[in-house]
C-alpha cells in the first residue's frame, strides 16, 4: 500500500481558488492541511522550496489590493528583496500554494495535481 502525502494548501478562507482547491482535493478524499496566511506565512525553507518550482518572481500578487497599498507598483522589488517582502507579509503570495513534499503549483491546477495523484 503506497503512503499518502499530505497536500498542503497555502492561502485565505476569502480566496476562492483556494477554497476550490481544498475541494478538489477531498472530493478525492486526499487529507489536506490548510494553512490559512492571515494567520500564518511561509516559513524561509518552504518559501525557498516553492520558490524553486515556481520562480520567486511568479509567487507575488502584482495584481492584489495589498500590492498596490503597499505602494509596490512602483518600487517593483527584485530577487532576495522579494522574498524578504513575502516572508514579512503573507498576503502578498498569490494563492493557493499547493505543495505535496518537493511538488508545487500556484494558481487551481488540478492538471498538476492528477500528475501527483498518479504517482502516488
Amino acid at each position: 500500500m503506497s503512503q499518502v502525502t499530505l497536500v498542503q494548501i497555502f492561502g485565505t478562507k476569502k480566496c476562492q481558488d483556494s477554497r476550490k482547491a481544498e475541494r478538489w482535493f477531498k472530493e478525492r478524499r486526499i487529507p489536506v492541511s490548510f494553512i490559512d496566511l492571515k494567520e500564518k506565512g511561509l516559513s524561509p525553507g518552504e518559501l525557498k522550496s516553492v520558490a524553486t518550482r515556481v520562480g520567486i518572481e511568479a509567487l507575488i500578487d502584482r495584481e492584489g489590493a495589498r500590492y498596490r497599498d503597499r505602494g509596490l507598483k512602483f518600487s517593483a522589488p527584485t530577487g532576495s528583496r522579494i522574498e524578504q517582502m513575502l516572508l514579512e507579509d503573507p498576503l502578498l503570495l498569490k494563492t493557493p500554494i499547493v505543495r505535496r513534499g518537493k511538488d508545487a503549483t500556484l494558481g487551481f491546477s488540478p492538471e498538476a495535481w492528477t500528475a501527483w495523484l498518479a504517482t502516488t
